[in-house]
């Protein structure tokens, strides 16, 4: 999972299978989901129960899914749960915990019902990121992540799972699962357990979707854009360029046969709408929640990045992953050491790739990682990394989760450098996770304890030095000594900035009743707004005479992010209650950033062999 923008982070399901006897059977949790009877903004859901023994049992939601890392309690926006047996009769139930229900009579038990409520209307009240959660908009848009909706009962979870959708013909069911049946008002999706049936999201809407093929892998982009801003075939082209690198730089990886981009573009001019901006991952599938009013180009352009890492889970923890991950725990869960790996490589594979599939050059992925070393240096940085993993659901560790995306990324570059020089160039950390997918794989889990013994036998002593003074103990990387060894050295790199945020710090601001942007009045304004003459509390309502307030805002910043020095520019501003407009030229602010660029070059085939090998 990850969160960008507003809210920045990874959430997989996987899809690992372990021998039961209840699999062995022919018997089925059935479950229908009725989107025809969706009333005050719920869903009626119904589970058709095993044939079951003991004389109680008890119903779960999920309190958590994998690779979260954010205990949800999805139960809390379940309501009027009964169970019945096969006459329709009461069974007695009562409340376990928020997540959980008791049933009385369970060897006579027939079917549970109850009523779904959506996550996106109520978000001011929890703090469930937007792509683990759900929508539901009756007749327009249904985002059904499955664990909102479906259950399990104890003892039964690898038992086949009978998803039935009812829904209006006039919505279309994006999904990676394959629909039985043949009608357009009734699909049918079966999966081998129920880790499988939450692996697999399904977003119902008006259709708007675009197909292609890289490789032998199919790919679906599925898009819900309420006010019809945009379309699937306005996206597909860049994901098709992005996922055709990934293919290509995974190589010997194999893959889905299908992979499914639902994308929820979220409407930010009304008040009860999703704003956790960002994706959860699935073994074939992303959700992705974005902000409808985004102009295109920074659409896809934020989609390459967070689509990419989501991904590059397919490599881990869907092919490689730990015990805790294995045999998930959805009421329960226990939590990995290897967030390092997990999120750390994951997100360090989506940036390298683009360099070395030619996507961005070198400087820019250089960039990148100063970025990172920057935003990491604001964390906890004498933390042990396997120790917040291991307890990132409690405080104050849950704190340093976002430092996955920063530290993380750096610990997987770190590694790829030290296997770089001690194999010559011939190897880096893609290769060693191909053979730890070669020693695991889907079906085989590792002990989280002999993690390290094994990448340490398949790499070298210098590898295991790193992981156990930097990952598992407390010393800061010393970053530069790092890249050094492919001859890159820091240095301060001026680059054009933006006039309206710096350092993710906004100069501007909206009024959230008038939607006027104006300029903060407690900041130190830049060169942009000193030169022609801007000051705080400014309301901003015209830029080369083209309007813009809350609806449009993007567009301003990405539109200045294409502006010239000394280009004409007029602004027409209020102040004080009185308009005018203000003629002059721009002067775009400069950043001075700690950057990196390659300086000796005695290291350029090595250097080479990392970022292009």
């Amino acid at each position: 999972m990850k969160k960008i923008l507003v809210t920045l982070t990874f959430c997989l399901g996987f899809n690992v299978f372990t021998s039961s006897a209840q699999t062995k059977t022919k018997e089925q949790i059935q479950a229908t989901i009725n989107l025809d009877g969706i009333e005050k903004d719920r869903v009626p859901v119904t589970v058709y129960a095993p044939k079951i023994k003991s004389s109680e049992i008890v119903y779960h939601i999920p309190k958590m899914v994998p690779g979260t890392y954010s205990e949800d309690d999805f139960g809390r926006f379940i309501d009027d749960f009964k169970a019945y047996n096969k006459k329709g009769a009461y069974l007695n139930v009562s409340k376990v915990d928020t997540n959980s229900w008791k049933i009385s009579g369970a060897d006579q038990l027939a079917s549970v019902s109850y009523w779904v409520n959506d996550t996106y209307d109520i978000e001011s009240t929890h703090q469930i990121f937007s792509p683990v959660g759900s929508n539901i908009d009756a007749g327009k848009n249904i985002l059904l992540n499955t664990h909102c909706f479906v259950g399990y009962f104890d003892g039964f979870k690898d038992l086949n799972y009978k998803m039935t959708v009812q829904h209006p013909a006039t919505l279309w069911g994006a999904t990676s699962m394959t629909d039985s049946d043949a009608s357009n008002t009734n699909d049918v999706f079966n999966t081998s357990r129920y880790a499988e049936l939450v692996e697999n999201p399904v977003m119902y809407s008006k259709p708007d979707y675009s197909t292609f093929k890289v490789n032998d892998m199919e790919i679906l982009i599925a898009v819900y854009s309420p006010n019809s801003t945009h379309n699937a075939n306005e996206i597909a082209p860049a994901m098709k360029t992005m996922m055709t690198a990934q293919k290509n730089f995974l190589g010997k990886f194999n893959s889905t046969k299908k992979y499914s981009v639902l994308i929820y573009l979220s409407d930010m001019q009304v008040e009860n709408d999703a704003h956790g901006f960002g994706a959860l991952e699935h073994p074939t599938a992303t959700t992705v929640v974005m902000p409808e009013m985004m102009g295109v180009d920074e659409l896809n352009e934020q989609l390459k990045d967070v689509v990419s890492h989501e991904f590059f889970h397919i490599v881990t923890p869907l092919t490689i992953h730990s015990e805790e991950i294995q045999n998930f725990d959805y009421a329960d869960p226990k939590m990995s050491q290897h967030l390092w790996m997990y999120e750390g490589v994951t997100e360090y594979f989506a940036n390298l790739f683009q360099v070395n599939q030619g996507l961005i050059s070198e400087n820019d992925f250089l960039m990148r990682m100063a970025g990172k070393i920057s935003n990491a240096s604001a964390m906890n940085d004498t933390l042990p990394f396997t120790v917040m993993s291991a307890n990132v659901l409690k405080k104050p560790f849950k704190d340093q989760y976002l430092n996955v995306y920063e530290k993380g990324a750096l610990i997987g570059m770190c590694l790829d450098i030290i296997i770089r020089e001690k194999s010559n160039g011939s190897r880096g950390i893609l290769d060693l996770m191909q053979q730890l997918s070669l020693e695991y794989g889907i079906h085989k889990s590792f002990k989280d304890q002999e993690l390290f013994t094994k990448i340490v036998s398949l790499t070298y002593p210098e590898v295991g030095e790193f992981l156990t003074t930097h990952v598992s103990g407390g010393t800061p990387i010393p970053y530069e000594t790092y890249f050094a060894k492919m001859g890159v050295t820091s240095k301060v790199i001026k680059s054009p900035g933006n006039p309206f945020i710096k350092d993710a710090v906004p100069f501007i601001a909206v009024d959230q009743n008038t939607k006027a942007i104006f300029v903060r009045p407690d900041t130190e304004l830049n060169v942009f707004y000193t030169e022609l003459g801007i000051q705080g509390g400014d309301i901003i309502k015209e830029v080369n005479m083209k309007p813009y307030n809350l609806d449009n805002i993007y567009e301003l910043i990405q539109s200045s992010q294409i502006w010239q020095e000394n280009e004409p520019i007029s602004v027409k501003i209020s102040r004080d209650g009185k308009e005018q407009v203000i003629n002059g030229k721009t002067k775009i602010p400069s950043d001075d950033k700690v950057g990196y660029q390659a300086t000796d070059d005695s290291k350029k085939t090595l250097r080479e062999a990392w970022l292009k090998g």
